[in-house]
Formats: C-alpha cells, structure tokens, sequence
C-alpha cells in the first residue's frame, strides 16, 4: 500500500516565491516542485500529482497562481485536483497576501507578519498586520475555504516584504510559516 504524500499548498508561484522555496526545501530536507513556479501556473492538477510522486521524500512544497483572474483560475484548478486526490495528505496552505484589481480573500488560522511575529489579523503584500482578524486578501485564494486544509498561515509576498524575506537571508517568514505547519499538522511526530 502506497502511503499518502505530504504536500504544503503555497498561493503564489513567481520566481521570487521559486527562490525562496527551493531555498527552504533544501535547509529543512523537504522537496519543491519547481516546475509548479508560473504566474500564472501552466501545469496541470494531474501533472502535480504526478510530480509530487516523484520525489524522494515529503514535505513536499507546491506553488500554485492564478494571477489574479477572478474566480477559480488556472492555479486554483490545479490546487484543487492536488488537495483533493485520494494519495495526497494537505498539511496546511500557505495564503499569500496579493493587492490586484480583483481582490479576493480566504479565512486563515494566523499570520506571520514581516518582523517573523504571529498574528491574528491578516497581512497585507508588505507583510503588515490589516484590520481584519482571521482573513486575507489574495488573489490565489479564492477556494481555500471551500477545502478540507487542517491550517491555513497568512504572510505577505514571498522572497519580498520590503526585503524581509529575501532568499539572499533564508526567506526567514516563510520559512517560519513552513515549519509552523509542519509543527501544527504533527509531522514531526509521525516521521
């Protein structure tokens, strides 16, 4: 019997967030599918999967974008088909704080503001805290709060926020967020 793999969803996929993740995959021993970087995503739900297969070991980080096409765009599609596939566990999603024309939002557990503080307020692009608790606005989140994710971490544009979380310095915010998930979902306890 094939065991499920473990994935963290990430709500952006351009090349800064590529850096960044590569970059923490490699620190922390997890996996990145590279391939999932586009803005927005040109890979397919099924091509994911197949993918996330592939690699050697879990977590495997996955980024998913839709560039802010209103509704459920290309990058939710695939988000969706990997979330919901019987051979694929969701530790959590990764809810990326975006400012476009069409803007839309998602619940989320906490966020991760750009000084590496948790909050319970969203975040805005810049990593600093709005006025609403509990929710984020995006632009690749349209149908997290339609899925069964056990956490959903808020944090502002990965690799930037004002150079906060450049890879250059280990993509501090994200990586917390990565390890946040992977604390709150229990990973560490089944390895």
């Amino acid at each position: 019997m094939n065991k499920k793999r473990r994935v963290i969803l990430v709500t952006d996929g351009d090349q800064y967030t590529r850096r960044a993740l590569e970059q923490i995959a490699k620190d922390m021993g997890a996996r990145c599918i590279s391939k999932s970087q586009g803005n927005p995503s040109v890979m397919k739900g099924p091509e994911l999967v197949e993918l996330i297969k592939q690699t050697p070991n879990d977590p495997v980080l996955v980024m998913f974008d839709d560039s802010g096409i209103v509704g459920e765009g290309a990058g939710e599609k695939a988000l969706r088909y990997v979330a919901l596939h019987q051979d694929i566990e969701i530790l959590g999603a990764i809810a990326v704080a975006a400012k476009s024309r069409h803007e839309e939002w998602t619940r989320i557990d906490i966020s991760i503001d750009r000084e590496g503080e948790m909050t319970p307020y969203g975040v805005d692009k810049f990593g600093i805290p709005e006025l609403e608790t509990g929710r984020i606005n995006g632009d690749t989140v349209y149908n997290l709060d339609s899925l069964n994710i056990p956490i959903i971490v808020g944090i502002g544009d990965i690799g930037k926020m004002a150079g906060r979380d450049s890879y250059k310095h280990g993509s501090p915010i994200t990586k917390k967020a990565v390890e946040l998930i992977l604390e709150r979902s229990g990973y560490f306890d089944t390895e």
